[in-house]
């Protein structure tokens, strides 16, 4: 795609998030709807920010049993979503079952680790070894899945890439040079993402939180 920062539409509001959608559409190249969103909207919520015209990126991380995430993928393809995230962690079959389940239009990608937890995270959850290692992993495992690609931070990106040369690369966690990095703990600016072999770059807050958004947008856009 010519622009690939999908706008992440991280809010409860549905006009408030559609308002903001129209706001900045000439300067993004989809748009992110994560739980939260669905949650308070569900399917109505996705078609009314559909009317946009932008694609839609469905940032649900779906992670159940195999049979369950399959229901689930199945349940949404009335939706048309460009993109659809699952969790790498659910394991293989899981994985097979979500991309033979999803629509022939939608790609699939496997959340590797959230770009919110670091190493000190990793291991309390019993994993051992870097963020790094836990990534390729994962995206491995979901290569030989079958699924389209994987999510993981600006920090990977570039090693998953020369691994995993047709693979779909989403990157979240971006901040701009000199922004604020939040609750963030692995971020890259996303100049950086997109050089390192990003297919799609999340950006939310640097753009949604700003004072002009347009301008914020326009200006992310002009870096890349």
């Amino acid at each position: 795609m010519s622009n690939p920062v999908f706008l992440a539409l991280d809010m409860p509001q549905l006009d408030a998030a559609r308002a903001m959608a129209e706001k900045v559409r000439d300067h993004v190249g989809g748009l992110k709807l994560g739980l939260e969103f669905f949650c308070a909207h569900g399917h109505h919520g996705v078609h009314e920010i559909a009317q946009v015209g932008l694609p839609i990126f469905l940032d649900l991380k779906l992670h159940d049993i195999p049979n369950t995430v399959a229901g689930a993928m199945q349940a949404i393809n009335v939706l048309k979503p460009a993109i659809v995230t699952i969790h790498a962690s659910g394991g293989r079959a899981m994985m097979e079952d979500a991309k033979a389940a999803a629509g022939i239009d939608t790609k699939v990608v496997a959340v590797t680790m959230l770009t919110s937890l670091d190493e000190r995270d990793l291991a309390r959850t019993g994993v051992q070894g870097t963020p790094h290692d836990q990534v390729m992993r994962l995206a491995e495992l979901a290569e030989a899945a079958g699924l389209d690609g994987i999510v993981c931070s600006g920090q990977e990106v570039g090693d998953v890439h020369r691994q995993w040369k047709k693979g779909y690369f989403v990157v979240p966690g971006l901040r701009p040079a000199g922004s604020a990095v939040g609750d963030q703990k692995r971020v890259v600016t996303p100049r950086q993402a997109r050089d390192d072999g990003a297919s799609v770059l999340v950006i939310g807050r640097p753009i949604s939180r700003a004072d002009d958004p347009v301008q914020a947008a326009r200006e992310i856009e002009a870096t890349l």
